[in-house]
């Protein structure tokens, strides 16, 4: 009675996580209001805005706030903040973003900030040898 009781709930969890994952999910407008209260947290002087600010803008791939990133990259005091920007530019991906993300590895002055932008230089080239070795594939099959 116990296995089938278990049996039938874990069915249930399963199927419900399922339909939960099936719904598409909807895209979020990014307004100028949005971008300018972003920009602003990135300028304030608290930390924990700051970074969250840097974190969001890197989620959302704001391309208008790699300048003010660069700045926090290559002057900001607190490595948890370089780290941060390092990590919005790694996201955000422009030439720009990743040379700079490249250049701190062997510039910056911590061993942790220089140790992450590898990382994250690190998994943008893997990305971007999966998206040629992607398109590779893509054109075989085309020539067949």
């Amino acid at each position: 009675m116990k296995l089938t009781l278990t049996i039938f709930l874990l069915i249930i969890i399963a199927t419900t996580t399922t339909d939960i994952s099936a719904k598409p999910r909807v895209k979020a407008e990014i307004t100028d209001n949005t971008v300018a209260s972003l920009m602003k947290g990135l300028n304030s002087e608290n930390l924990g805005l700051k970074s969250s600010s840097a974190y969001m803008i890197g989620e959302l791939q704001l391309s208008s706030a790699v300048i003010p990133l660069l700045r926090i990259l290559h002057q900001d005091e607190n490595e948890e903040m370089r780290i941060a920007a390092a990590l919005a530019l790694y996201k955000i991906g422009s030439p720009i973003a990743i040379q700079a993300v490249k250049q701190s590895i062997r510039f910056d002055d911590s061993e942790r900030v220089s140790k992450l932008c590898a990382n994250f230089y690190s998994e943008y080239l893997k990305s971007k040898l999966f998206g040629e070795e992607l398109n590779m594939d893509v054109a075989k099959t085309a020539l067949k």
